[in-house]
C-alpha cells in the first residue's frame, strides 16, 4: 500500500463543515425548483438554458473557486465538488456546464492570468454575466494535443489565429474562450500558448452544434478561427506555456468530471433504491430479493469509494499539493462507477427503465460522456501508471 500512496496521505481531512452543508442545501434546493421540472424538456429539445446559469451566477455557483475580490464565492474544492454533484444528481448536462465554466475557462484565467487579466474577466465569469468556453481538442488531435493545427502568429500587437476546435462546451453561447494555439512546431510541448478570445472578435465564430447521445442540454459546438486578430495582452502567461498550463487545468478539471460522475451515480442509485421499495412482484417489494439487494449493495459501495477518491483529490487541491495521480484516479473510477450504476439502475427498473417516463434512461445516456471527456478512461490509466512507475 505504501508504494501507491503519497507521503501526504496521512494528512487527509474529509470532514465537512457548515459551508459545505450550506452550499449543498442551496444547490439541492435550486436544482429541485429550477432544474428538475425542465430536465426532459431541455434534453429533448437540446436547449442550453442560458438564463438558468445567470441565476446560478447570482447564487455564486458559477464562480465557486474565484476569490471574493474578483466577484466570486471564495470557496475551496470541497464546496466546488459539492455544487457539481448536487446539480448532477438532477441533471448531468447542467452539472457538466457548471463544471466546464468553473474549472476550465474560469479556472485557467484564475490560475495563470495576471492581476489585470483577472480583474478584467473573472468578475463577469464568476457571476455568469459571461459564459466561458475552453478550447484544446481538435478534430484530428483528441488525446494528441501536441499535434494541434490551430496556429497563432504574432503580427505587431496581435496574434493572428487560424484553425478550429471541436467538442467545445458553450462554443456557441459562450462570451469568452481560453484557446490553446500552436505558436511553435508540432510535437513541441513548448510550442503551444493560451489565448483569451472574446466573442465578437472578428474572425471568431462557431461551427456546427453536435447532436449528442446524452448531456443534450449542455451545448457542444466547434470553434472556428479565420484570421482572427487577438491582442497580445490576451496571452495567458508566457508564449510556449500553454501546454503545461492546460495539463494543470485538466488536473482540476478531472476532479470536476469525477464530481459530475458522482452526482449522476447518486441520482441513478437514489431512483433505483426508491423504485425497488415501491415495485412489488410475487407479493413483496423487489428490494427483498437478493438479486436486487446485492445490486444496490454494489452500487452503494462503489459510490462511497468514488466519493472518497474525489475528496482525497479535492483535499490535495485545496492544499496546493500535487494532484495529478489522485485526480486521474478519481475521474477514472468515478466515471466508470457512474456508467455501471446507471446500467444497473435500468436493470432494476426493468422495462420501465428503458422509457423516458422514468429518470434512469437519462442518467444512463449522460454517464457515458464522463468516461470520455477531459481524457478518456484509457488516458487516465496512462496518467496513473506513469505516476506510480516514477
Amino acid at each position: 500500500m505504501d508504494v501507491l500512496l503519497t507521503d501526504v496521505s496521512a494528512g487527509y481531512n474529509f470532514s465537512s463543515d457548515d459551508n459545505q452543508a450550506m452550499v449543498a442545501q442551496m444547490a439541492r434546493d435550486f436544482a429541485e425548483k429550477n432544474i428538475r421540472p425542465h430536465v426532459m424538456e431541455w434534453d429533448e429539445a437540446q436547449t442550453f438554458p442560458v438564463e438558468l446559469f445567470k441565476q446560478m451566477g447570482e447564487l455564486g455557483m458559477m464562480g465557486v473557486l474565484v476569490p471574493e475580490e474578483y466577484g466570486g464565492s471564495g470557496f475551496g474544492y470541497f464546496e466546488y465538488v459539492t455544487v457539481i454533484a448536487e446539480i448532477a444528481k438532477v441533471c448531468g448536462a447542467i452539472g457538466l456546464s457548471v463544471a466546464a465554466h468553473n474549472s476550465l475557462c474560469t479556472g485557467h484565467i484564475l490560475a495563470f492570468g495576471t492581476d489585470e487579466q483577472k480583474k478584467r474577466w473573472l468578475p463577469k465569469l464568476a457571476t455568469a454575466e459571461w459564459i466561458g468556453a475552453w478550447g484544446l481538442t481538435e478534430a484530428n488531435t483528441g488525446s494528441d494535443a501536441l499535434h494541434m493545427s490551430t496556429t497563432a502568429v504574432l503580427e505587431g500587437d496581435y496574434y493572428v489565429v487560424n484553425g478550429a476546435k471541436n467538442w467545445i462546451t458553450h462554443g456557441k453561447s459562450g462570451n469568452i474562450a481560453v484557446v490553446m494555439v500552436r505558436t511553435g512546431e508540432k510535437g513541441d510541448s513548448h510550442g503551444i500558448s493560451a489565448l483569451v478570445i472574446e466573442k465578437g472578435t472578428p474572425g471568431f465564430t462557431h461551427g456546427k452544434k453536435e447532436n449528442k447521445l446524452g448531456m443534450r442540454a449542455s451545448e457542444t459546438t466547434e470553434l472556428v478561427f479565420d484570421n482572427c486578430r487577438v491582442p497580445k495582452e490576451n496571452l495567458l502567461g508566457a508564449e510556449g506555456q500553454g501546454f503545461a498550463q492546460a495539463m494543470k487545468v485538466l488536473d482540476g478539471g478531472r476532479i470536476s468530471i469525477a464530481a459530475l460522475s458522482l452526482g449522476i451515480a447518486k441520482g441513478a442509485f437514489q431512483a433505483a433504491l426508491a423504485y425497488s421499495k415501491e415495485r412489488k412482484q410475487f407479493g413483496q417489494p423487489i428490494s427483498n430479493f437478493q438479486g436486487i439487494s446485492f445490486k444496490l449493495a454494489d452500487m452503494a459501495t462503489e459510490i462511497e469509494a468514488a466519493e472518497l477518491l474525489i475528496m482525497q483529490a479535492a483535499d490535495l487541491k485545496n492544499r496546493h499539493l500535487p494532484v495529478t495521480k489522485q485526480s486521474a484516479m478519481a475521474k477514472y473510477y468515478a466515471s466508470e462507477v457512474a456508467v455501471r450504476t446507471a446500467t444497473e439502475a435500468i436493470q432494476i427498473f426493468g422495462g420501465y427503465g428503458y422509457t423516458k417516463d422514468f429518470p434512469v434512461e437519462k442518467f444512463y445516456r449522460d454517464a457515458k460522456l464522463c468516461t470520455i471527456g477531459e481524457g478518456t478512461s484509457e488516458i487516465q490509466k496512462i496518467v496513473i501508471s506513469r505516476e506510480i512507475l516514477r
